[in-house]
């Protein structure tokens, strides 16, 4: 920056009541230091030496930023601390002005003096600050917030240990401690490196050395305290845990007995003495996972800051792209936001790439990549970092760290006792081991939904999992994980009960482990057995947290490996049932599925399992419905009734219900669709709360979007609108992808409907993520073919005829009949409006053919009026009116109010151009006046405008 003064100069800048020391890069309010960031001190140190001056935002970003490629969103960040730490704006105080479109400038008057010489403590030795304590790094990441909380802590409390598993940045950040807090100090600040001890006993003489005081007494503790007495000091002791006997005691004493002494201490565990606040150092924040994550989300990220830091040291210069921004996220949640693990994998960045770097974050050589020359032995490489830890353990907790490598991400404590413990020990032995690694930051812990979790740091496991390795013990220890997983999940009865009955997102911190165990198990070196089990009893837990594509690829490899000795059994039964659920779920309605629904029948029927054998029965139900044969369908739902009733199942007798009630609406029987799907609504009304989930479906959200369908047929728009938002509503509130993508393609066909065209495309386009979210093929397409027709509607058939053909391709390969007809239909439409009438005609004639021979006539009525319009356009007025005439006679067969008053607009404009008015309004307003709601939607609007046009 031009004519900005030498940033060593010994000049004080005082304005308010603030100092700036900027040689030694100290703000100082009311002779008290002030906590202020690096980056943001740069700043204060640039905008003050050109007060009044406008300086650029990319001076600055050069200036505070001058070898990273960095948004400006992060001097917004920066500026923001630097105006939170002034007090800018608080009392009338401006210190920093944004000058639109130019930059910042410092518009506080400043008086230039020069800085006092500091005053030594009286009979310690002051040696150069430098000297004593290591130099604090330019740049410190994420930790500003904790540095002005452990300086605050120190001060009040004076004895504050700063605990944390290795790497995490305790040195580091007590340096920067100390560094802030030397001139409240005047400059008696010390700092003891305990890790370069090894005999415990030498501690006192180390801080005795460091104090420049020589021991001449035996017990050179008493001398210490002696010499300290009543003098402001303040002692770092750094590296506790390997003589924390020793250094606890010493700073126990060195607190009680020097009144104006203070002690930080680092440890990866407590000191656990009187007097000792506990700060516990948690890694850096990552961002969470997120495949839409863009660079200048990620970079408000700490963890992700230090990676692009480190990686321009390394030689990066490029700046992070949205395109790599979910990689790096990903890299720093893999390295568990630990800093030293994160500037290690970044030093590599320069000549690997950050996708390289990535990549090779998944080889256990990555523990051996070497850091900083200038860094501590043990923080050379991660592997010295975790030898330094594992060296301090006993034999058994060594022991008992190596065979907890075994999990994957959280697990509770009876799992690691489970796994752990040997043949005839205590498991009490297992749980002491744990706590002791906890105490010692080799495990953490964390509480979800009030259960307490442990885990490994990803390094650490790494780490132990070679050391396990080396014992011989890797395969032994996979096995006890793989059964301890199998009898958990097959002696929890929330688990087992039938699928979808129960909320089982409680269970998500086991999948981790439940796959890694699977993975192993049906592995070459796995146990077949073991995983065909554990299969088995997976299977609820993967569909009730939604995992269908993941469910469907277990059952499908356990069921493979099944022997004749295991096939017959329940085991196979649930294996069948999950495979045809989350095989159609995903993949839609192939031979696989009907071979899986039927096979699990026979063994339902022959296990008397009444409950599994409605619930195949339904699966038969909905694959048949889905093919387009509706009356198969519903003799299936009959039939289900039936064994329902003499089961005495109460629940069975409710969805058969509205199984036939389904049925009807699709046949085209509107009134009896509404007769059954209302007396199932009403009796599960009487039998109060109980599952609605069956076969991955939540039976009551399908009855209500169905009952929303009928309800709009027979004319009652306003109580349809009413139902299908109470489905997408009881949908979104159980959170499970499958009832919210049906919801949505009911919610969405009801609004096209009734002509509420914005309302459909924003449910359409939540339907089309929702399912790509979830691999759930068959609802992506209907979202796709719903967009297509919403297309049309909007009067764009080119754009809507390729979204339908884009669509039908894969609804008709997954077998996904049921709505293709109502499609093609709209498909027939969007060709008559491009004038593709030829094509338009065969389209609309196999929609018809296909309709009535398969029975699927709810939307007979609708094909024959679009129909009709075609011959229209193509000047065969007669046979257009024939058409208008069956399709009228359909739609009153089938209590089809709403198509019956769309069919007869139709006719009445034709009767109309013929001549025929009034025939043609006495028509309609036969029509129009038995509604009684839904006076303003769009087909009554029409109604209504050519009522009065024709008079």
């Amino acid at each position: 920056m031009n004519n900005r003064r030498n940033p060593q100069s010994k000049d004080v800048l005082s304005f308010g009541p603030f100092s700036l020391f900027a040689a030694e890069r100290l703000l100082k309010k009311a002779d008290e230091p002030v906590p202020l960031g690096g980056r943001a001190l740069d700043i204060l140190i640039a905008l003050a030496e050109r007060a009044g001056e406008v300086v650029t935002q990319k001076e600055l970003i050069s200036t505070v930023w001058p070898d990273v490629t960095v948004e400006e969103a992060n001097l917004r960040f920066q500026m923001s601390a630097l105006r939170k730490a002034l007090g800018d704006g608080r009392g009338g105080a401006r210190y920093v002005s944004n000058v639109a479109g130019r930059g910042y400038c410092f518009v506080a008057p400043i008086t230039r003096s020069t800085a006092a010489p500091t005053v030594p403590v009286n009979g310690i030795a002051t040696k150069a600050r430098v000297k004593r304590l290591p130099p604090r790094l330019t740049r410190m990441v994420g930790r500003d917030d904790a540095v002005r909380s452990l300086a605050q802590e120190l001060q009040v409390g004076r004895f504050v240990s700063i605990v944390g598993p290795g790497g995490i940045g305790k040195t580091t950040v007590a340096i920067s401690v100390a560094h802030t807090l030397a001139d409240g100090f005047h400059d008696a600040v010390f700092f003891i490196d305990l890790a370069a001890l090894t005999d415990a006993q030498l501690v006192p003489t180390a801080i005795a050395s460091a104090l420049g005081f020589m021991v001449q007494t035996q017990d050179p503790l008493v001398g210490l305290l002696a010499f300290i007495g009543d003098r402001k000091i303040l002692l770092v002791l750094d590296s506790c845990e390997h003589v924390i006997g020793v250094a606890a005691a010493l700073a126990e004493r060195v607190v009680s007995e020097a009144p104006q002494a203070h002690v930080l201490a680092t440890s990866r565990e407590a000191l656990q003495v009187e007097g000792e606040h506990v700060h516990l150092l948690y890694s850096l924040d990552c961002p969470p996972e997120d495949a839409g994550l863009t660079a200048m989300e990620a970079l408000r990220y700490p963890a992700v800051q230090l990676f692009i830091e480190r990686a321009a040291a390394s030689g990066y210069g490029a700046a992070l792209s949205d395109i790599d921004a979910p990689i790096v996220a990903r890299s720093c949640r893999r390295l568990d936001g630990v800093a030293l693990a994160i500037e290690l994998a970044a030093s590599h960045v320069g000549s690997l790439g950050i996708r390289g770097t990535a990549e090779l974050l998944d080889n256990r050589f990555s523990l051996l990549w070497h850091g900083r020359r200038t860094a501590l032995p043990r923080h050379q490489t991660l592997n010295a970092m975790l030898d330094w830890s594992y060296s301090l353990l006993s034999e058994r907790e060594k022991l008992v760290l190596c065979q907890l490598s075994v999990f994957v991400g959280a697990s509770t404590l009876r799992a690691a006792g489970s796994v752990a413990s040997e043949a005839g020990a205590d498991e009490a032995d297992v749980v002491d081991a744990v706590a002791s690694l906890v105490a010692k930051s080799l495990i953490s812990t964390t509480v979800i939904d009030g259960s307490t979790y442990y885990r490994l740091l990803d390094t650490t496991r790494a780490y132990t999992a070679g050391k396990l390795a080396e014992r011989g013990d890797a395969d032994r220890i996979a096995r006890r994980h793989a059964i301890f997983y199998s009898r958990f999940l097959e002696h929890d009865e929330i688990i087992q009960s039938l699928f979808g009955e129960h909320d089982l997102s409680g269970y998500a911190p086991h999948i981790g482990n439940v796959r890694a165990a699977l993975g192993w198990a049906l592995s070459d070196h796995g146990d077949v057995a073991v995983g065909i089990e554990l299969a088995t009893w997976a299977a609820p837990l993967f569909i009730g947290l939604s995992l269908l594509e993941e469910c469907r690829g277990w059952c499908e490899r356990a069921l493979a490996a099944l022997d004749d000795a295991s096939r017959g059994t329940r085991q196979e039964m649930i294996l069948q049932e999950a495979m045809a659920l989350s095989s159609m779920l995903t993949r839609g309605n192939s031979d696989q599925v009907r071979s899986a629904i039927e096979r699990g029948l026979a063994l339902a029927e022959a296990c008397q399992d009444h409950g599994r054998q409605l619930r195949l029965l339904f699966g038969l139900n909905l694959f048949l419905g889905r093919l387009g044969d509706v009356r198969g369908a519903l003799a299936v739902a009959e039939q289900a009734g039936v064994i329902a009733q003499a089961a005495k199942q109460t629940a069975g007798t409710v969805w058969a219900e509205w199984w036939v009630g389904s049925a009807h609406h699709f046949l085209g029987n509107q009134a009896a669709a509404q007769l059954h799907l209302e007396r199932g609504l009403a009796l599960a009304v009487e039998l109060g709360t109980f599952s609605a989930n069956f076969f991955g479906f939540d039976q009551r959200i399908r009855a209500l979007a169905g009952l929303a369908g009928t309800l709009w047929l027979r004319g009652f728009s306003d109580q349809a609108l009413r139902i299908v938002q109470r489905a997408i509503d009881e949908a979104a509130s159980r959170d499970h992808p499958v009832p919210v993508c049906l919801s949505l393609v009911y919610a969405s066909k009801l609004l096209l409907r009734i002509g509420d065209l914005p309302g459909a495309s924003n449910l359409i386009e939540r339907l089309i993520v929702h399912a790509g979210r979830h691999s759930l093929a068959p609802y992506r397409a209907l979202g796709i073919a719903l967009k297509g027709e919403l297309a049309i509607a909007r009067h764009e058939p080119e754009a809507g005829l390729d979204l339908l053909q884009s669509a039908l391709q894969p609804l008709r390969a997954q077998q996904y009949n049921l709505l293709i007809m109502d499609f093609i239909g709209v498909s027939a439409e969007g060709l008559r409006k491009t004038g593709r009438f030829e094509d338009a005609v065969f389209a609309i004639n196999g929609a018809i053919a296909r309709a009535t021979n398969s029975g699927v006539e709810f939307t007979l009525s609708e094909l024959l009026r679009i129909k009709s319009q075609i011959l229209v356009a193509q000047h065969d007025r007669e046979s257009a009116m024939n058409c208008l005439i069956e399709a009228l006679t359909v739609a009153r067969e089938q209590s089809a109010l709403a198509l019956e008053l769309r069919t007869t607009m139709v006719l009445a404009r034709l009767l109309s151009e013929g001549g025929r008015r009034e025939q043609a309004r006495d028509a309609l307003a036969l029509v129009y006046d038995r509604f009684t709601e839904g006076f303003e939607t769009a087909d009554l609007k029409l109604a209504r405008a050519l009522l009065e046009d024709l008079r």
